[in-house]
């Protein structure tokens, strides 16, 4: 064994050895929370693959003891017979969450540009009705939603998904405080080589804010992921809703609390891995943007 390969061992020791009383009570409490807080997870990930007999079980398990495929085969037995198949829900919610997230980006990336950084009259104005925004709850907005949404003529289609979704004013406040750090400077001498504000948006600007976009995709990717307002309000044909929709109507109206739970149990794991394996991917990006959003 190498030298280096002696000292690498004593190093981490040594580190042991430096950390005070507290700070290890503290590392131990926090991975014992991390495991109590990973529970929810594995349960999710378990009662999928769990037999009927298992399902109800009083006390629950954890852990599955006889991993079985069933639930994901009733799942798909369940819509066999009837005109729309639960692929097409899924499709549905692919396609919806994926216009979703790329519009939403977007938009709010182009709505704090401007209000960042050409500080047009009454832009203070429209920042702060944006932030205003905030205070109201949902169902006060339905009404307006449903009627912008049937005057357009985008009932029963994707856009009639999509549409409602766009205006995310957080994901506005988060580009903008990653928009006022770029320098003004920067941005005049990249206008005096000749770049248009396309070039600067594209080349300079969209750069900058990449962790703040990694954020609001995420929280644009589980607000429409799990969307089941526009299934419900805006889309009369069976065939344009969504996953989310379809589980919702899994165990509704059923004569007893048995029937369809296992094939409710397999659309809770599906409907949940996509969103734990966006934040995993972006989690560095989300880091970044709350500890910028504190230090600003």
């Amino acid at each position: 064994m190498s030298a280096l390969g002696k000292l690498l061992p004593w190093r981490r020791r040594s580190r042991l050895k430096r950390l005070s009383t507290f700070e290890k009570v503290s590392a131990v409490f926090l991975v014992l929370l991390s495991i109590f807080m990973l529970l929810p997870i594995v349960y999710i990930l378990n009662h999928a693959f769990k037999p009927y007999q298992e399902l109800f079980v009083y006390p629950p398990n954890i852990f599955v003891r006889h991993p079985s495929v069933q639930n994901f085969l009733e799942l798909l037995a369940i819509t066999k017979g009837t005109a729309v198949p639960v692929t097409r829900y899924m499709f549905n919610s692919i396609v919806v969450t994926a216009l979703g997230v790329f519009l939403i980006t977007l938009v709010s990336a182009m709505c704090a540009y401007p209000i960042s950084k050409h500080k047009f009259p009454g832009h203070k104005l429209v920042f702060a009705t944006i932030l205003l925004t905030l205070v109201f709850v949902p169902e006060t907005v339905l009404i307006p939603r449903y009627l912008v949404v049937s005057k357009l003529g985008i009932m029963n289609t994707y856009l009639g998904h999509v549409l409602p979704l766009v205006a995310v004013p957080t994901g506005v406040f988060l580009m903008k405080q990653f928009i006022d750090q770029v320098p003004d400077e920067l941005l005049d001498s990249a206008k005096m080589d000749g770049a248009r504000e396309f070039t600067l948006f594209v080349r300079i600007v969209i750069p900058v804010i990449m962790p703040a976009i990694a954020t609001i995709a995420i929280i644009a990717f589980q607000g429409a992921w799990t969307n089941t307002e526009t299934s419900s309000l805006f889309m009369q044909d069976e065939e344009m809703k969504t996953f989310p929709f379809y589980i919702d109507t899994l165990t509704t109206g059923m004569a007893n609390n048995v029937a369809r739970q296992g094939a409710a149990a397999a659309a809770a794991m599906l409907l949940f891995l996509p969103n734990m394996i966006t934040f995993l991917m972006f989690q560095s990006k989300v880091i970044a943007t709350m500890a910028h959003s504190g230090i600003k």
